[in-house]
């Protein structure tokens, strides 16, 4: 017997949200994993995470290392590697709670490290570009160590299983932060592993992403050609390694990187009537035209001091943002957003390729 309409489950493809206090306010992680009990049908179990800033006031001048590993000689193996280029001021396995929900959990630790300046001055680069390409070595070259996180005073935790039972599991509502995101995954094309789930971060980067990329392979191709490694097995990666190349790298703002990954139509661009505005966008189109990203996605950007929520141009992936006090909230639903905040206002759909930017005040964390 054919099944009717409302008997058939059908995906909506992942699912998205995320939380940041203008002022800077602390808030705990609790709020975050309830939003993504709502949008429960939007995921199915293969991959849950979340994304943390603020999180380490005590280590905020260290660089906050989350790593997998299969074994404890993998373990041992990396420290070794790590001692020969960093600092390590601290180093410990990464508090869990164990719950039936989550299993065949790896070796979860995390290191607070610093560069070794004498590395640094050997090899003329700043700290930053050093412990990229340390990251991108560690999780291409040393087989069962994953660095999953990588920023200041910021830590991503992420697993097979459903956003909420994750949050749970990581004990996040133990800690405090003045921006949150967080993901449900309903893995498509790629398989569903403790690497491969959102968020996915570099430095203080992080992406959370609802969609499907067609244009994964000229994105790929492209941004590989700068050092960068895309081997976890998902198109997601990619995004977050061209973020960092067009911001870091290459010194755009983050609306003029969102120009480039959601570009303008040319009949857009063609049709500004600013001169600047419309020239401006010309060059972005002309100078990175492999970094145009395709095919339908919402995504949500971290970083150090604030948010950068970004549809494709189409508008293709659902994304709501709502406002109350001195606090955003972003999600792939309105009802994630009222678990969050019940009497939040303003409540609207951001355009195709029109990045939503939201920062903290200056020295307010």
């Amino acid at each position: 017997m054919m099944k009717k309409e409302g008997e058939i489950r059908i995906p909506s493809g992942c699912a998205i949200a995320a939380v940041i206090s203008k002022t800077g306010k602390l808030m705990s992680g609790e709020k975050i994993i309830k939003a993504m009990e709502p949008m429960h049908d939007r995921s199915n179990g293969l991959g849950g995470g979340f994304a943390a800033y603020g999180i380490y006031p005590d280590y905020k001048d260290f660089y906050a290392f989350h790593m997998f590993f299969d074994c404890r000689d993998t373990r041992k193996k990396c420290e070794s590697f790590l001692k020969e280029h960093f600092e390590i001021v601290k180093g410990e396995i990464i508090p869990t709670r164990k719950i039936p929900e989550i299993t065949d959990e790896p070796i979860i630790w995390r290191y607070f490290v610093t560069p070794l300046k004498s590395v640094l001055a050997d090899l003329q680069l700043d700290e930053k570009e050093f412990v990229a390409r340390t990251v991108v070595k560690i999780n291409t070259e040393m087989n069962g160590a994953y660095v999953f996180s990588s920023g200041k005073n910021m830590g991503t935790f992420k697993a097979v299983g459903f956003p909420e039972d994750v949050g749970r599991f990581y004990r996040l509502d133990e800690y405090e932060g003045y921006s949150w995101t967080s993901h449900g995954r309903y893995p498509t094309n790629t398989p569903g592993w403790w690497g491969g789930a959102h968020p996915f971060t570099l430095l203080d980067f992080s992406v959370v992403h609802n969609g499907e990329i067609s244009s994964y392979d000229a994105n790929r191709r492209f941004i590989e050609m700068f050092g960068y490694k895309c081997n976890l097995q998902t198109d997601t990666e990619v995004i977050t390694y061209i973020l960092d190349y067009l911001v870091r790298r290459q010194h755009l703002t983050l609306g003029e990187a969102a120009s480039v990954i959601a570009a303008p139509f040319w009949s857009t661009i063609e049709s500004k009537t600013d001169k600047y505005d419309r020239e401006k966008h010309k060059y972005l189109r002309t100078v990175f035209p492999s970094l145009l990203i395709t095919g339908p996605f919402s995504i949500i950007l971290g970083f150090d001091g604030g948010l950068m929520a970004l549809n494709d141009r189409l508008k293709l992936r659902s994304m709501v943002v709502g406002e109350k006090g001195d606090k955003v909230f972003i999600a792939s639903e309105e009802a994630a957003i009222r678990i969050m905040e019940p009497d939040a206002g303003n409540i609207w759909s951001p355009a195709g390729g029109e990045p939503v930017i939201v920062k903290v005040k200056e020295g307010a964390f």
